[in-house]
């Protein structure tokens, strides 16, 4: 039987993952046994590198030889199984950096979990209106949408096609803050009045609506994040993930639990 080898718990973590290569051969071989020239398949490294990584797994009896073929010892397994999750945490950590201050804290019941396999549209300087054309492209498979928010640059851009969505019947409930919903209904009055008297939408208004702006659509839910400086949404998050699906109607019924009607004030001749 090899001798273990004495690093620390971080000298093997660091030696793991100070090469690509053998986080995936150990990764393999946690799946099924494989031979040297499935490994260098695999990995793309030399016969020589492959010779020396499966020594030094086999050294940490993270891995056992069967003849030709070499697979992963239950700690070996175990050691791939945590890898390849910590892995998965930094990529999402990776698409969640630079849009993270635009989304609702942790006290808000928002996790990080619960965006792991979301859809994140920037507005980058390459596409400034990639969250609007997100959200759109999202609203125009939906029959019902829900919204509470602060979003002007949300909705304002997408006015139109907003507008021939619910007369087309898509059922719709928005909750803005009051000064919000007299800007709107005040700014886009033609825009406003056939929808309303459709009877496909409900405008309710609330004082302490969130910074950020939550989407129900009937199959996936969205977080836009708007950036007051420039007065324009930064980001729009959206996914499918159950959790989220929770999140996002227990926090639009919180709202609207607080919310009341809002009318459109006659036009004054």
């Amino acid at each position: 039987m090899l001798s273990s080898t004495t690093g620390s718990p971080l000298e093997d973590t660091e030696f793991l993952v100070r090469s690509e290569h053998r986080v995936k051969a150990l990764g393999a071989l946690a799946r099924r046994p494989q031979s040297r020239a499935d490994l260098r398949t695999r990995t793309e490294v030399s016969r020589s590198t492959i010779g020396r990584t499966l020594r030094e797994f086999e050294e940490r009896q993270w891995i056992r030889r069967d003849g030709h073929q070499f697979e992963a010892t239950q700690l070996g397994a175990f050691v791939a199984s945590g890898m390849q999750e910590l892995i998965e945490r930094i990529e999402i950590e990776h698409t969640l950096r630079d849009i993270w201050e635009w989304l609702p804290s942790e006290a808000s019941g928002f996790t990080i979990e619960m965006a792991s396999e979301a859809v994140v549209t920037d507005a980058g300087a390459d596409d400034p209106y990639g969250p609007v054309n997100r959200f759109v492209s999202l609203l125009r498979k939906t029959d019902r949408f829900r919204f509470v928010g602060y979003d002007v640059a949300l909705l304002e851009p997408c006015k139109d096609e907003l507008s021939q969505r619910i007369l087309d019947g898509m059922r719709t409930e928005i909750i803005d803050p009051p000064s919000v919903a007299k800007y709107v209904l005040a700014a886009h009055r033609d825009h406003c009045s056939a929808p309303l008297e459709s009877g496909n939408l409900t405008v309710l208004v609330h004082d302490n609506v969130p910074s950020y702006g939550v989407s129900l659509f009937d199959d996936r839910i969205a977080i836009s994040g708007y950036n007051p400086d420039s007065g324009t949404v930064q980001v729009l998050l959206d996914t499918d993930a159950s959790e989220a699906r929770e999140w996002a109607e227990s926090t639009y019924e919180a709202y609207r639990r607080g919310a009341r009607p809002f009318t459109l004030e006659p036009t004054v001749e």
